[in-house]
């Protein structure tokens, strides 16, 4: 075909390339075909031939329709038909465009045969509702024909610039088929990566951690030992009680991954797998530290009108420890003194835990008295600094105890009847009752006499020294430096002794005194920089104090009821 286009007239191969170019692609029975579906009125032709208006140029095919008459352009169509089968010369061809019309899927039947009017502006409209659409394949072949048309296959020209490709084709697209097409000849099935998911179990009566994990932890008889071993703490998980809960992780073969178990909301452990091994860590969770703030009046006795105010156990014995200091609850309290205490606590999961009082003001008849919490040593002072800590207590030991037999340097003996000095002070205590040391200082003696017993002696920095007999334990020993309210020894009835008691010396200048009534070292106060520093943690407080407000959670604050307990 090409050789008979070359071989042919400039002048014939503008007629003829339209024809031919639509011969040659579709092949003459789809021309046929169309024109006998034509005939028998068929809504959608395949192609009709257009007339190319008088003034018509060589080129890309349009689809402008400012035509002659499609009726026309059948007739010229089937013309250009029997030419081709009868050999009919070329001159006596009209030049024409193809038009593909596979596109309209439906179009107005105006004329005979199904095809559009044979107007003077012929029209080709889509069905109502329809897209139009023209097929790729239509699409390519119109543009090779405008582009044969245009001269490029003219032996005189040899300029081959114009030629191109409409498409674009991405750089991705190219990579995508570097390899070939991609044909998938199956369904590949994608699979989620196993996430574990944490499970929790409340333990129950009669469970067993050895047996527990073999069931529900995946784990085998020699993987509990080794976990039990790897604990610092066992009994946190062999001695559980019914209601506690756990939490654990399971792996795809159900087997233990994680493992987590509260001791209490603010301490806990943490068990991990790694390889075949266990690895054990303790939780600490750290708590929103919360202020209450609670009011009362006294009645009755000090410690009830506290409870009454919403204070719990822990709380009133620590409020009483710090006033104590200063305020005889005996002789000193009047029905209707006022107080208020702030606590602050830590709030983990709702429950209030490490309760701890900040500030405390009491107004009563005989007394006023504020005192603050210091941050940095955990010891209470007043607003101005002065410490409610004397630098020597007068009783070594906490609680009450009865006094047993005072300090007496005249006492006779009760059965010979000469004097007896009794320089101590006796307290009756049960056996293994707490001494503690009344100020700071060093442990200058640790031992045993016949008659004094086990006992102890003490020099404080103040000078002043302390004795204690009839011990039934040392807990320091000789040299050792203790500090003011530490454990140093548990009562006994050692020695030449009438019974359990603790027989206490307060020395000054080597001699003893009476320790019920010696002036004790002053307390020792704040001064400098660590005073100003106490002053700014104060004022906040007491503005809470004044105005009743903490600005995070204030407790109901009552008035205690009349009580004669």
């Amino acid at each position: 075909m090409l050789r008979i286009l070359h071989s042919l007239p400039r002048t014939h191969k503008f007629l003829l390339l339209p024809v031919a170019t639509m011969v040659t692609v579709l092949g003459a029975e789809k021309i046929v075909s169309s024109l006998q579906d034509a005939q028998r009125e068929v809504q959608s032709p395949d192609s009709v031939f257009v007339p190319l208006a008088p003034n018509a140029r060589p080129g890309l095919p349009s689809l402008d329709l400012d035509r002659s008459p499609v009726a026309d352009a059948i007739e010229i169509a089937s013309q250009a038909l029997d030419a081709t089968r009868e050999h009919v010369p070329l001159s006596r061809l009209t030049p024409t465009e193809v038009v593909e019309l596979s596109f309209i899927e439906s179009a107005s039947a105006g004329g005979e045969a199904g095809l559009p009017a044979a107007t003077d502006e012929p029209t080709f409209a889509a069905a109502a509702g329809e897209q139009a659409a023209i097929e790729d394949g239509t699409l390519h072949m119109a543009i090779i024909v405008g582009t044969i048309s245009s001269g490029m296959l003219d032996q005189d020209t040899q300029d081959v610039a114009a030629a191109t490709s409409y498409e674009d084709v991405s750089e991705q697209e190219l990579d995508l088929f570097a390899d070939g097409p991609i044909i998938l000849e199956e369904e590949i099935a994608s699979s989620d990566a196993f996430v574990p998911e944490w499970q929790s179990y409340e333990v129950k009566q009669g469970d067993i951690f050895a047996i527990l994990a073999q069931n529900r932890l995946g784990l085998g008889y020699r993987e509990v030992l080794n976990l039990l071993e790897a604990t610092d703490d066992p009994r946190i998980l062999t001695h559980w009680h019914a209601g506690n809960h756990f939490e654990y992780q399971l792996d795809e073969q159900g087997k233990l991954l994680t493992l987590r178990m509260m001791n209490n909301a603010r301490s806990g452990l943490l068990i991990e797998r790694e390889q075949d091994a266990f690895k054990v860590a303790s939780i600490e969770r750290s708590g929103e530290p919360t202020q209450r703030l609670f009011a009362g009046t006294v009645s009755g006795s000090f410690a009830r009108s506290a409870q009454s105010t919403g204070l719990n156990s822990t709380e009133v014995a620590e409020l009483a420890n710090v006033l104590e200091k200063k305020l005889d609850f005996r002789r000193d309290t009047r029905r209707g003194d006022r107080f208020q205490v702030l606590i602050e606590s830590d709030i983990i999961d709702g429950e209030t835990l490490d309760s701890r009082v900040l500030a405390i003001q009491y107004e009563g008849d005989r007394m006023d008295l504020t005192v603050v919490r210091n941050a940095e040593d955990n010891h209470f002072y007043t607003p101005d600094g002065q410490s409610l800590d004397p630098a020597f207590s007068r009783y070594p030991f906490e609680g009450r105890y009865r006094l047993s037999s005072n300090f007496n340097p005249n006492r006779k003996h009760p059965v010979t009847g000469r004097v007896s000095p009794h320089k101590g002070t006796d307290f009756a205590m049960p056996i293994g009752s707490p001494v503690q040391a009344p100020a700071n200082g060093r442990v200058e003696k640790v031992g045993n006499h016949p008659l004094a017993g086990r006992y102890l002696v003490v020099r404080h920095d103040n000078g002043y020294k302390t004795r204690y007999l009839h011990l039934s334990k040392s807990l320091v020993k000789r040299g050792e430096r203790v500090e003011m309210n530490q454990r140093i020894a548990l009562s006994g009835n050692t020695g030449r002794s009438t019974g359990p008691h603790l027989h206490y010396e307060v020395l000054v200048n080597n001699s003893q005194v009476d320790a019920m009534k010696v002036a004790l070292p002053e307390s020792q106060s704040l001064e400098g920089e660590r005073l100003m520093a106490f002053k700014g943690e104060v004022e906040p407080i007491l503005a809470v104090l004044e105005s009743g407000e903490t600005g995070t959670v204030v407790a109901s604050a009552r008035s205690a009821e009349d009580d004669d307990g």
